[in-house]
C-alpha cells in the first residue's frame, strides 16, 4: 500500500479548508492545530491534534470537500494514507478501524456537549433566567458566536445522496447475528453499558432520552441501513439513549469491535457503511450547532 511519510515545518498547512481531499493523515510525532477561516479576520481555532489522531477522513469518506484548515506547530511527521488504498490499509491494519471510529466518536460527544451548552443558552437567554450582558453568560456566548461567525454563509445541511449507493449495497447482502423485536421492545437501556452497536435491516427504531419518564423525549427515529449505539462499541461508556423497536418484526444486526476486522475483508462495503453514517451524523449535528449558534447571535444582537 502506498502509504507516504511526510514532515511539515512550523506554520506550515497540512491541508486547507475547501480543497477536495483524496487522502487522510495520521499524526506520529509533533502536533498541528485546526482553524476554521484560517488566516481571516474571524479565524476560529478549533482543536489540536496530538500523535496517534486522524484528521482529513471524512472528505474521503464522503468524498466532501476539506472542512477546515489544518496548520503544523512546529516540525510535524505524518502519513498520508491514499483515499483509493483504504479498505487495503483497514485490511493491513485492522485495529486503525475501530480507531477511526473512536476518532469519529469523540468528535461527536465533543460537538454534542457544545450544542447541547448552545440550546440551553438559548432557553436560558429568551426565558430571562439569565443576563445575556453578564460576563459568565459572555464567556459562554464568545464560543458559540464565533463557530457561527466562522461557518457564516458556507455551511449546508448534508444531503443524503452519499449513503444511498452503500446502503443499496448493504441491504441486499447476507447477515449474521441478527435480533427480531416486537413492537415497544426496548433493545437497550439509557445508562446500561454495552459492547456492541446496531444496523437497522427491519422496521422502525426510536431513540429516546429518559424514556418512560416525565422528561421523556424522542430523539430521532432510524431506518434501514441506519446504525446506532455505535459509541457503546469504541467505549467503555454508558448507553445515552434508550433504543426501542417501533414496529413489529423490527431486526437489528449486532456487531462487535472483533466483527469489523472481519468484515473488512468478508464485506467492505459494510465497513465503509458504518463509517459514512458516523461522518454523516457529524456533519449533520455541525449544522444544528452551527443554526443554533445563529439563533445565539440573534438573540443577543437584539
Amino acid at each position: 500500500m502506498s502509504t507516504i511519510e511526510k514532515t511539515f515545518s512550523n506554520g506550515e498547512v497540512i491541508i486547507k479548508e475547501g480543497d477536495s481531499g483524496n487522502s487522510f493523515f495520521q499524526i506520529l510525532e509533533g502536533t498541528a492545530t485546526v482553524y476554521k477561516n484560517y488566516g481571516k479576520d474571524d479565524q476560529v481555532k478549533l482543536t489540536v491534534l496530538t500523535p496517534g489522531q486522524y484528521f482529513g477522513e471524512m472528505a474521503v469518506i464522503e468524498t466532501y470537500p476539506r472542512s477546515s484548515t489544518v496548520v503544523a506547530d512546529g516540525e510535524v511527521k505524518v502519513v498520508e494514507i491514499p483515499g483509493e488504498d483504504l479498505n487495503t490499509y483497514y485490511r493491513e491494519n485492522p485495529d486503525e478501524i475501530v480507531s477511526i471510529m473512536k476518532h469519529l466518536g469523540n468528535r461527536l460527544k465533543q460537538l454534542t456537549a457544545d450544542y447541547n451548552e448552545a440550546k440551553g443558552l438559548f432557553t436560558d437567554i429568551e426565558k430571562g433566567a439569565v443576563e445575556k450582558k453578564s460576563d459568565s453568560i459572555l464567556t459562554k456566548l464568545k464560543k458559540h458566536i464565533s463557530f457561527y461567525m466562522s461557518g457564516k454563509g458556507n455551511l449546508s445541511k448534508p444531503s443524503a445522496e452519499a449513503l444511498r449507493e452503500s446502503k443499496d449495497v448493504v441491504s441486499k447482502g447476507g447477515i449474521e447475528n441478527v435480533e427480531t423485536y416486537s413492537k415497544g421492545q426496548i433493545i437497550f437501556k439509557q445508562g446500561e453499558v454495552g459492547k456492541c452497536m446496531y444496523m437497522v435491516h427491519g422496521g422502525i427504531i426510536g431513540i429516546y432520552s429518559n424514556y418512560g419518564k416525565d422528561n421523556e423525549v424522542k430523539l430521532t427515529e432510524l431506518f434501514p441501513v441506519e446504525c446506532f449505539g455505535e459509541m457503546g462499541m469504541i467505549s467503555d461508556e454508558s448507553r445515552s439513549a434508550t433504543a426501542v423497536a417501533l414496529t413489529d418484526d423490527t431486526t437489528v444486526e449486532i456487531i462487535y469491535a472483533d466483527d469489523l476486522k472481519n468484515l473488512i475483508i468478508t464485506y467492505p462495503v459494510k465497513v465503509d457503511m458504518i463509517l459514512r453514517h458516523l461522518s454523516h451524523r457529524l456533519r449533520n449535528l455541525t449544522y444544528d450547532y452551527f443554526t443554533t449558534c445563529k439563533d445565539l447571535y440573534e438573540l443577543y444582537n437584539k
